[in-house]
């Protein structure tokens, strides 16, 4: 159900660390959305040309999609706490990381030749 996706313009990290990237990710997702961390994904795409501010320094882009609602004090929990791991583990500033936030239906998301109606 809920997904995370990275994408930035870092080098891409060691495969380690990039393992235990997501394997944070997935964790506090699943705590955050109160969801099971089997039905977490998560995905990292590294070195993408990206601009921010006019500029080509480190910047990330980030996409949260649930399927059901998220209030917002639990996106600006997200916010704070996924800004604050990316910055740890990629060295990318929060201010130059954004974040999207998208809630979708279970008849949106397919799953196992289903959907999560």
């Amino acid at each position: 159900m809920p997904l995370i996706k990275v994408h930035t313009s870092v080098k891409k990290p060691d495969s380690s660390k990039v393992d235990t990237l997501l394997k944070t990710l997935s964790g506090k997702l699943s705590q955050h959305l109160g969801k099971p961390e089997s039905f977490v994904m998560t995905a990292f795409q590294p070195e993408i040309p990206m601009t921010f501010s006019g500029t080509t320094e480190p910047v990330c882009y980030i996409e949260i999609k649930n399927v059901g609602k998220i209030s917002p004090d639990n996106t600006q929990s997200m916010s704070q706490d996924f800004c604050q791991e990316i910055e740890n583990h990629l060295g990318v500033p929060a201010n130059r990381t954004y974040m999207e936030f998208a809630e979708a239906d279970g008849s949106m998301w397919g799953w196992n030749g289903s959907t999560l109606r």
